[in-house]
């Protein structure tokens, strides 16, 4: 057990360098070595990294970033194109796997509000995975590309509000805090709409030529709207992807995304590593029959319900077909969703409840992550003739 902040990332990086070394050498995914190494030598393995909360608030940055990218990739016109047909699309689907979360829970005794817990947290895919194996440089600018983001995000606006209502039993939100969040977001995309056009993108055009001061504007821009998010009671992650819309229109708007791209995979690299620390994996044989049962639903239904939508939807079934695979995972909301779910004294879930939805998460994390690179185009590629940047 350690106290520095410093040791524990030299154990991190240091230890995920030598696993990524031979996933690579394997032809696995480099997110498996992250996860694993927390197995390892977190709280519940080794124990060399024994209290992993300063790293879990530092990696959660790498989320804030990950929404800001996404920003910056997604033109507000193509992207309201975009959510019109694929609104339906992610409703449906969190439907259909919410039936079945909750179905598979009370069957397995759990109370009814963890039933509902597990079937909400059964309905996301991974914004992460998804993003970081999709070729930034050919399909965010194509339609396969355009229909994935927009049910992502319209699955973490359905994460958000699942969060807040979550968050707010816990804290005593009243009426009027819940109005608050309701003019909150329209008042929050405003102010950010006038300050990048009057401000930020003026900025932008003075000193384009300084590269150091663009990289220092842009997270400015990032963290002072997830701050501004969170002060009317909504996500960080919503104020950054907010932030990174708002210029995506902008000429810079490539080389912002191309230079904070380090930083988030520092980040994220912490944040795959919480995953593996804190799953606690004495709890496995309580539930290891609906832990089994659930990720064959989301390894295997999940595609094919999101390909015959989007096929009903017009979409083509070779487009239908990808979209499915690269989103037939957990999330990492759902993981956020088990935690605060299960934290304070008027917890919604226990312990097996919370480690259920923890395991079903991470094996579909890797399964998933596996088959993409395995049959489609993505940086981490095993396939020589797949691998896109």
């Amino acid at each position: 057990m350690t106290e520095s902040i410093l040791f524990s990332l030299f154990l991190i990086f240091a230890g995920a360098a030598v696993l990524a070394t031979l996933m690579l050498y394997t032809r696995q995914s480099l997110l498996l070595a992250y996860i694993v190494l927390g197995l390892l030598i977190g709280p519940f393995g080794l124990r060399w990294v024994n209290n992993p909360d300063v790293i879990k608030q530092i990696s959660e940055v790498g989320i804030i970033f990950l929404l800001f990218l996404l920003g910056l990739n997604l033109e507000p016109k193509r992207l309201i194109n975009s959510l019109k047909k694929t609104t339906i699309v992610a409703i449906a689907t969190a439907l259909i796997f919410g039936a079945i979360g909750i179905a598979v829970g009370l069957v397995f005794r759990f109370t009814l509000a963890e039933s509902i817990i597990i079937g909400v947290a059964l309905t996301f895919s991974s914004t992460i995975i998804g993003l970081k194996l999709l070729p930034t440089t050919v399909m965010h600018h194509q339609h396969t590309g355009e229909m994935m983001i927009s049910i992502l995000l319209m699955q973490d606006i359905l994460a958000i509000l699942t969060l807040v209502i979550i968050t707010g039993s816990h804290q005593g939100l009243s009426l009027f805090d819940f109005l608050h969040i309701a003019l909150g977001l329209p008042a929050l995309i405003f102010i950010a709409v006038v300050v990048e056009r009057f401000v930020i993108l003026k900025l932008f055009k003075r000193f384009s030529r300084y590269q150091e001061y663009l990289f220092l504007l842009s997270i400015a821009w990032c963290l002072s709207m997830a701050e501004a998010a969170a002060y009317v009671k909504l996500s960080y992650e919503c104020g950054a992807f907010i932030a990174g819309i708002t210029i995506a229109n902008t000429p810079i708007a490539r080389f912002i995304a191309e230079s904070l791209k380090p930083l988030r995979d520092f980040f994220l690299i912490l944040f795959f590593f919480t995953i593996g620390a804190t799953f606690n994996v004495s709890l496995l044989p309580a539930i290891v029959l609906p832990a089994l049962l659930l990720t064959g639903a989301v390894l295997l239904l999940k595609p094919l319900v999101f390909r015959f939508l989007l096929q009903s939807v017009g979409e083509k079934k070779s487009v239908a077909s990808e979209v499915g695979v690269r989103l037939g995972q957990g999330s990492e909301f759902s993981l956020l969703l088990s935690y605060v779910a299960a934290s304070g004294a008027s917890a919604w879930l226990g312990s097996d409840a919370a480690c259920l939805i923890q395991a079903v998460t991470i094996v579909t994390f890797m399964v998933s992550s596996y088959w993409v690179i395995l049959h489609y185009p993505s940086p981490l590629a095993i396939k020589e003739a797949l691998r896109r940047d």
